[in-house]
């Protein structure tokens, strides 16, 4: 080993202790000045080795106030991703739809950075671990890691983690910012990185999350679902703003929330048996229409501003609330938001009728014939007894056993089928979970038909599972501007928005098109 080349500080070279490589620097430098020599100008790679070391050097010879006790143990809780694992925990716990997706995007962004680095990362650049004799012992690791020192595996997996929950909620990240500068600084402050790793890390997890982002769109990238835009008062402290809340649905803290921020708009609180008595009764003196609850009361909400002739004003409360957070209404600031400067879009309303022997009404999410009518029977009926998630499997098993294809002719032709189920507008991949539109106002139903035969349940799930305008000897998707069936057996329930009712003889479903006013914030 030349005396040049003894302290890059391991870029590719064995560490030696930094007394000696000072003095092997300074002797090689006297032997050249003595023969005449001109010295050598340092490297680039020299001056960034040095830079790096001085750095390193001054943050082991700073004392950080509660440091010794906080940041080594801060650094271990992050092996493995065992901490980041913990907050995208409490996240998910926090019930915010940003905060979920935020802990999801994290740790994909995380796993992407921590596959990178243990294949390409350390193997690239073969850095040794820096020196630890300027770092005192209280706050060196009790275990030492042995891999390669450049780039740092735990700033990685830091950065990753905060910027794919800041790429999909700037408030959160802001949250989990503070924790990630933390555990990437501990890094140096323990001796196990030199400051180069740590930026490389950092910056290699930032790229990991917007390679996920390019993968899987954060929801400000897709398509405003609402359009066209439509002139609508705006209501500054929700002045006229009649907001009418299913105390069954469990929001106070938002419907707290919403006071607060607008404490000019009138709330009426009631339940289920009153909900549209109450709705009526506010759309009279109301200038907008509010309602907070599920997608059933929102239903109902919409029914009764489309015959005042009101703008809605809705706010999630229920378990799914498909309608508001397609919408990109998901917490009450987004509501006061589009609220005080008048913001609103018209959207497509779906609406079935069945004459005068069944149900008719709107749909502003799904209208289903089938299995699933049946399914939220069975639920409903069981629910009360045994509970929610438990109920949903007794039904399941219930409707397993004893259901047939429905048996119908559907625009003139007869079929035997599973389920019928039409969009109000396109849904995306509808998969293991509920499906996304990005377009409410596309004029179309998004109808889709599980052919009656063998193994339902594999009929069903291959139509979940598929996309639009896609078709199988199982299933059918389509896009229509109407619907018509005919022959539907007596006793036959239909499902509009989590709602169930019979069904009469003949069935007719299309749509209103922009014909409802919404609320909602034109910036996310």
């Amino acid at each position: 080993m030349r005396p040049d080349q003894v302290d890059h500080e391991g870029f590719g070279f064995r560490p030696v202790p930094l007394g000696v490589r000072r003095a092997g620097r300074a002797a090689y430098e006297r032997l050249r000045r003595a023969t005449g020599e001109p010295p050598v100008p340092p490297s680039f790679k020299d001056r960034l080795a040095t830079v790096d070391t001085r750095l390193f050097e001054s943050v082991a010879d700073h004392h950080w106030p509660y440091g010794d006790r906080v940041l080594p143990r801060l650094s271990r809780s992050a092996n493995h991703g065992l901490l980041w694992g913990a907050v995208a925990a409490g996240l998910v716990l926090t019930r915010s739809r940003r905060a979920r997706r935020g802990a999801v995007r994290g740790m994909a962004s995380l796993a992407v950075a921590s596959a990178t680095i243990n294949t390409l990362g350390k193997r690239s650049v073969r850095r040794a671990r820096p020196v630890l004799d300027a770092v005192p012992v209280v706050r060196r690791l009790k275990r030492q890691p042995i891999t390669t020192s450049f780039p740092s595996g735990h700033a990685a997996s830091a950065a990753a983690f905060a910027a794919g929950v800041a790429l999909e909620s700037r408030g959160w990240g802001a949250v989990v910012a503070p924790i990630a500068f933390s555990v990437a600084f501990s890094r140096v402050y323990t001796g196990v990185h030199y400051p180069a790793d740590v930026l490389a890390g950092a910056a290699l997890g930032v790229g990991a999350a917007f390679a996920v982002r390019g993968l899987v769109p954060t929801r400000d990238q897709l398509p405003s679902p609402g359009r066209p835009l439509v002139d609508t008062p705006a209501l500054p402290g929700g002045r006229g703003l009649v907001m009418v809340v299913n105390a069954g649905a469990g929001t106070p803290d938002r419907v707290r929330a919403l006071r607060e921020a607008l404490p000019l708009m009138e709330v009426v609180e009631t339940t289920g048996p009153d909900l549209a008595r109450e709705l009526e009764a506010a759309a009279q003196r109301a200038v907008a229409l509010g309602a907070c609850g599920g997608d059933g009361t929102v239903n109902t909400a919409a029914a009764t501003a489309l015959r005042h002739g009101l703008p809605l004003a809705v706010l999630p409360g229920g378990t799914l609330n498909h309608f508001t957070y397609d919408l990109g209404v998901e917490d009450p600031q987004d509501l006061v938001r589009a609220v005080e400067r008048g913001e609103a879009v018209a959207v497509d309303v779906g609406r079935f009728r069945s004459g005068p022997e069944g149900t008719s009404g709107i749909f502003l999410n799904t209208f289903s014939l089938g299995v699933y009518p049946e399914l939220v029977h069975e639920r409903e009926r069981w629910s009360g007894r045994i509970g929610g998630r438990l109920a949903d499997v007794v039904a399941a098993v219930h409707v397993r056993r004893r259901s047939r294809p429905l048996r119908a002719v559907v625009d003139g032709r007869r079929r035997a089928l599973w389920l019928l189920f039409a969009g109000n507008c396109t849904y995306g991949r509808m998969g293991l979970t509920a499906g996304r539109r990005v377009d409410l106002a596309d004029g179309l139903l998004d109808v889709r038909a599980v052919h009656g035969g063998r193994w339902p349940g594999v009929r069903l799930l291959g139509a979940a599972l598929a996309g639009p305008l896609s078709r199988s000897p199982f299933h059918a998707a389509v896009r229509r501007l109407r619907v018509r069936v005919e022959g539907i057996a007596p006793g036959t329930r239909l499902a509009f928005d989590g709602e169930i009712g019979p069904c009469g003889p003949v069935l007719r479903v299309d749509k209103l098109h922009e014909a409802l006013t919404v609320y909602r914030p034109l910036t996310l």
